[in-house]
């Protein structure tokens, strides 16, 4: 049993790092005008930063039943993951939302 959760629990933690460390893309914006073309480049925002709310209440969740299972059993994971996902959403929508960034065009 300890050898299928210690693989379950590096297995989850592989899946929610890799997309992390994937690099942005770059995009190119060009724009015409009478005399010039200007280009623009920019980078497409990290995969944490366009999903950060999902994941954030994720990890939140999986950590809350995590420890409520370890402590409580089934009903305990249940508990723990309700909770989990409560302060997790407090903390992602209330605490710290996101703040938007505005580029100019």
């Amino acid at each position: 049993m300890k050898k299928i959760l210690a693989t379950f629990i590096v297995m989850t933690m592989m899946a929610i790092m890799l997309p992390l460390t994937a690099n942005a893309q770059t995009r190119n914006k060009r724009y015409y005008s009478k005399r010039t073309t200007t280009t623009r480049i920019y980078n497409k925002p990290s995969f944490y930063r366009r999903h950060r709310n999902v994941i954030n209440i994720a990890a939140g969740t999986g950590a809350g039943g995590l420890i409520g299972g370890i402590l409580g059993g089934k009903k305990g994971a249940l508990i723990g993951a309700g909770v989990g996902a409560g302060g997790s959403a407090i903390y992602t929508y209330k605490i710290k939302p996101k703040q938007r960034r505005y580029y100019r065009r």
